[in-house]
């Protein structure tokens, strides 16, 4: 891979907001090559330009990000297999709700500052609330999924009735 190659490679394993040098220093080439790669990366949308304690810094495109994933949702499922993956989904977000008499993340957490939990129970509810966190995360992708599915599959199919405005 090239150096330029590598700072994509790296910019899209980035996990939080990272400093320019320490992005360099991953795809092992010089900070001017990182930054000005990060610069063109930024303005293709794949990242943002921010700060981490005074220094520039750069992190995934979450709007970009989103997008990505639903379109992945759309473009290796159908809709029928979308749809069971959301009823799977509410049902297991149901069944920890009647498991902890909740009808909600914010009444389980809220349970954590009412009730008396010995360390084991609470290191459950946190396992709990990290399993729940991730079902909400699933859930609003496969509804955006759903919700955008008609517009994808059109935008993405080949025009074969229509002429080409490129000619």
């Amino acid at each position: 891979m090239s150096g330029r190659e590598r700072v994509r490679h790296v910019a899209e394993l980035l996990d939080e907001p990272t400093p320019v040098q320490a992005i360099a220093d991953r795809a092992d080439v010089s900070r001017t090559t990182a930054d000005d790669e990060l610069q063109q990366l930024q303005s293709d949308d794949w990242v943002t330009e921010t700060t981490v304690d005074g220094t520039k810094a750069y992190d995934l495109n979450p709007v970009r990000m989103l997008f990505d994933e639903v379109t992945d949702l759309i473009t290796s499922h159908s809709r029928d297999e979308l749809e069971s993956q959301l009823t799977e989904l509410t049902e297991d977000q149901e069944e920890l709700a009647t498991n902890y008499e909740v009808d909600s993340l914010g009444a389980f957490r809220e349970q954590l500052a009412t009730e008396e939990l010995s360390a084991t129970e609470l290191r459950d509810r946190r396992n709990v609330i990290t399993t729940w966190k991730a079902i909400n995360t699933e859930l609003g992708l496969l509804k955006h999924a759903l919700q955008l599915y008609d517009d994808v599959v059109e935008l993405s199919s080949p025009r074969i009735d229509s002429p080409s405005t490129l000619a």
